[in-house]
């Protein structure tokens, strides 16, 4: 599926800080890729990574789909140019997203929702699913939230390496739709997201689709 002279975008697995890395696929030999010494996008500064440093890399196809997938360092060889070798999963394995589309897991994290104006008492309550554009929570009969009310919404997002993440975000009550007798799914969409927030959400949202592949995988 990848072709070589692609670019990939590499991110640290486990780590604190969210850094994202440019390189280019050089060559590829059955489940092994041969990349460029990656390039850190903010600071611009080779990056060095040594053998066993788990990563999360992705890809853009001509069409703009985007594609994730999980990869660990397992070693450098110099040919014209230095490289670095990195595990394939194999296409199969890969996480598609579609363009201009955040992908939207279900999994369910704590959440505190407030109002802007007083027009509600505050109440707390789990998502349903959430992206990196919005979430959808459970809400009750008597809690139920209008459309287009603005609300404040505080999350809690357990990552992968063990850290927490806590924001608040200002969102948008989308639609309503009924669960059952007593229960609402609320549709939010988040506004004025920052960008370093934006990439924790889809950084906790591609964590939560490898583990759901993962137990997919062991439950066969």
């Amino acid at each position: 599926m990848m072709k070589i002279g692609d670019p990939l975008t590499l991110e640290l697995q486990y780590s604190d800080r969210v850094e994202k890395y440019k390189c280019k696929l050089v060559e590829r030999k059955g489940q092994q890729l041969y990349i460029d010494y990656p390039i850190n996008v903010e600071t611009k500064r080779t990056a060095f990574f040594l053998d066993g440093t788990q990563l999360k890399c992705s890809f853009i196809m001509r069409d703009g789909t985007v594609y994730l997938f999980e990869s660990e360092v397992v070693g450098r060889v110099k040919q014209k140019i230095p490289m670095i070798m990195l595990t394939y999963p194999g296409d199969d394995q890969l996480i598609k997203i579609q363009r201009r589309q955040y992908v939207r897991v279900e999994t369910a994290v704590d959440v505190a929702v407030h109002p802007t104006n007083s027009e509600f008492h505050p109440f707390v309550t789990v998502t349903d699913d959430i992206s990196a554009g919005g979430a959808a929570i459970i809400v009750s009969k008597q809690q139920k939230l209008e459309s287009g009310t603005l609300i404040d919404s505080w999350f809690v997002l357990p990552m992968q390496n063990g850290d927490f993440h806590y924001f608040k975000f200002e969102a948008k009550v989308v639609r309503n739709i009924p669960l059952d007798q007593n229960r609402f799914k609320t549709s939010l969409e988040f506004v004025n997201v920052e960008a370093l927030e934006r990439q924790v959400l889809l950084r906790f949202c591609f964590d939560r689709q490898l583990a759901m592949r993962r137990k997919g995988i062991k439950d066969e």
